[in-house]
């Protein structure tokens, strides 16, 4: 196959995106400054680790909890260190994210501006968001994108070597996102697709020790379900896909897609709209730019390894089948996805797309601009924080870490938990 061209930004417009990528950079560094960010999974991490690390009553929710282990082990380390505090996360997260955003660039092997696809990346609000909080998404980054680069160069160079680093990465990934099981599928798939005539031959010859060993697959994978969560996983599918049907999931997704577009919660902008015009407005912008996508890198010719597009297809079936709406839930591909758009619309030959493009990319830095300036801000303004933070979930615990109770006339509830992790850890 003919190799794709180069994207390469004039002298000028390099030098502009390679000043606002370190403005990010700076942006990020500030961040380190913020309290520490609770989420709900936060907090089930930070228990987690509490029972690891000082026990806990074996029927405790934490005890029971089914997280991989592969995010609280880090925690657990930074404990130990006695640096488990707010600036260390975001630190890491931070670094977790550019070596990440480093491996999967040197994966497009060069066709696209380096800061270019740093920059539309780092100034997304979802990286902006989750960056300064202690949950999995960059980490699963760093683990997941340095095995797509060591598979990329296995499959050139032929190293065994790459192979089994890439595998290892590919586990340390899942052990810290159990959705990590789609990059492990995809390298399997990769392997099979990349000596495809060999293992037809082997298969041929060998078919009862082939036979044997997938069963010991599957043998192995229903014994530990339990431990690696795979039976949380199953009880809450069957559990919630009643409550969400396949169109309102599938509705879900395209707005989500809208949301990391457009490069604002939906949220911010449906209450601000009439009836369902917000919605319908995300959706559309979603579904036109999904399915362009998957027209561009599937009906296309071109050089995307197959076994990333593999990687995409399997995540996107599970996407498609979680019955909750969260645009977090894309973070783990969300570089493959700008990074291959940027690509993708470089190689467009349609000239209205590529305006509405630009023209899109207006917005998105614009929103994403305003993102990174209001993270800083509440960063540094403990009041508003505890009002925004996590949607206010938190507001009594911070309020009563910051200033020794809740500054809300209606506060009745203060979660110790929350509390506890708090006065401990941030």
């Amino acid at each position: 196959m003919q190799s794709a061209p180069s994207f390469r930004l004039k002298p000028a417009q390099a030098n502009l995106v390679k000043i606002a990528f370190f403005v990010m950079v700076a942006v990020y560094l500030l961040d380190c400054f913020t309290p520490l960010r609770l989420h709900y999974d936060s907090v089930r991490y930070y228990l987690i680790k509490d029972c690891l690390e000082f026990g806990c009553p074996p029927d405790s929710a934490a005890a029971k909890d089914y997280f991989p282990i592969g995010y609280t082990a880090l925690l657990l380390v930074l404990s130990k260190l006695g640096i488990l505090k707010s600036f260390s996360i975001v630190l890491i997260n931070s670094v977790y994210l550019l070596a990440s955003l480093y491996f999967l660039y040197q994966t497009f092997e060069g066709r696209i501006p380096k800061f270019l696809f740093f920059f539309v990346v780092m100034i997304n609000w979802l990286f902006v968001k989750f960056a300064t909080h202690p949950l999995s998404e960059m980490q699963y980054l760093f683990f997941s994108l340095a095995s797509v680069l060591l598979f990329h160069r296995f499959l050139k160079n032929k190293k065994i070597l790459s192979l089994i680093f890439s595998l290892f990465f590919g586990w340390l990934a899942f052990m810290t996102r159990t959705v990590g099981v789609t990059l492990v599928g995809a390298l399997a798939v990769g392997l099979i697709w990349e000596y495809r005539v060999q293992q037809l031959e082997f298969l041929k010859r060998n078919k009862f020790v082939v036979g044997a060993i997938l069963l010991v697959l599957v043998g192995s994978l229903i014994v530990f379900s339990k431990f690696l969560g795979l039976n949380h996983y199953w009880d809450v599918l069957n559990e919630h896909l009643k409550e969400a049907s396949f169109f309102k999931r599938v509705g879900w997704r395209f707005k989500e897609w809208g949301e990391i577009f457009i490069n604002a919660p939906s949220n911010k902008v449906i209450d601000r709209l009439a009836g369902e015009m917000g919605r319908l407005l995300y959706m559309a912008i979603g579904l036109l730019i999904f399915c362009w996508f998957l027209c561009r890198v599937f009906l296309r010719k071109n050089q995307f390894p197959f076994f990333i597009k593999a990687y995409f297809i399997f995540y996107c079936i599970i996407m498609f089948n979680w019955p909750f709406n969260d645009p977090r839930f894309w973070v783990p591909i969300m570089p493959i996805i700008l990074g291959y758009t940027i690509q993708c619309w470089y190689e467009e030959k349609n000239k209205l797309i590529r305006n509405l493009f630009l023209a899109l990319f207006a917005v998105y830095v614009a929103l994403g601009v305003f993102a990174s300036g209001y993270m800083v801000y509440t960063s540094f303004n403990k009041k508003v924080f505890a009002k925004t933070q996590a949607k206010g979930e938190f507001r009594n615990e911070y309020e009563t870490h910051f200033y020794g109770k809740p500054l809300s006339d209606t506060a009745r509830v203060v979660d110790q938990d929350v509390l506890s992790v708090l006065k401990r850890y941030d």
